[in-house]
């Protein structure tokens, strides 16, 4: 994985190891990576060191980078890039919960958007009660968004996909389904400033409305209906597994 710096490695230097011709290229699978350490609750600067070194005789901008880091990098990266593959099953080949985890690479992409959802889902919550939901009510607009994409209610959908406990559906959608429900959230915020929707009856109606569209386009696209995917392996489960795989490579670099 080249020069190891005590326990570090700089970013300009994984980058060239993953196959990125520029660091302005590359930046993007470093910031997915520093947004997977935040969901994580890891320290970024524990990892993600920011640094000013020289190279060629100019100063420029890097990273100093842990393993764990590196490893979230290469997950993060092109995968059309035969050198980010081969990256990513140097990393499997270390640790087993680095090898469980790469079985299915999509999870780390699960989690982001898993985190990104939430986000947004809080700022829709706001706006609807700004425009008109009553709090009391919040479950039936939230409910609307539901029927329009899936054409049933949580509740229903959950029993359709024989999801039992009391945790979240998002938890166990994959990708596809999780970055639909994304795309729907932020739509329907968008719909409600945009065309000024007020009043809990027409902000419901907004939110199914919203839900039939990406749920037509989805179908349109794939042939197949959103409570039709399949789910993924409880979002809770993939963070354990990604905090574990964080301690195996610790151990790897930790002093003998």
């Amino acid at each position: 994985m080249g020069e190891e710096n005590g326990g570090y490695w700089y970013a300009r230097e994984l980058m060239k190891w993953l196959g990125y011709e520029t660091y302005s290229s590359f930046q993007k699978a470093i910031g997915r990576s520093i947004s997977t350490c935040s969901t994580l609750e890891f320290s970024i600067g524990d990892h993600f060191t920011p640094v000013q070194r020289e190279i060629d005789g100019a100063r420029v901008d890097d990273y100093k980078l842990t393993r764990f880091a590196c490893y979230l990098t290469a997950m993060n990266g092109d995968p059309n890039k035969p050198q980010v593959a081969s990256a990513q099953v140097h990393f499997a080949s270390m640790a087993e919960a680095v090898r469980l985890l790469y079985s299915n690479p999509e999870n780390i992409e699960r989690v982001q958007i898993r985190d990104e959802l939430s986000q947004r889902e809080r700022s829709l919550s706001g706006v609807a009660k700004s425009a008109g939901v009553i709090s009391e009510r919040y479950g039936l607009f939230h409910n609307a968004g539901y029927m329009g994409l899936y054409n049933m209610s949580c509740a229903r959908l959950r029993e359709y996909k024989g999801i039992t406990g009391s945790g979240s559906l998002l938890d166990f959608m994959g990708k596809q389904e999780l970055a639909a429900n994304l795309f729907r959230v932020t739509q329907t915020e968008a719909k409600i400033k945009n065309d000024n929707i007020r009043g809990q009856q027409q902000l419901e109606s907004a939110a199914k409305s919203v839900g039939e569209e990406v749920r037509s386009a989805m179908y349109r696209a794939s042939g197949t209906r959103p409570e039709n995917l399949p789910i993924a392996e409880d979002i809770k489960k993939v963070r354990g597994k990604l905090k574990k795989a964080n301690k195996e490579l610790q151990k790897i670099d930790a002093p003998k």
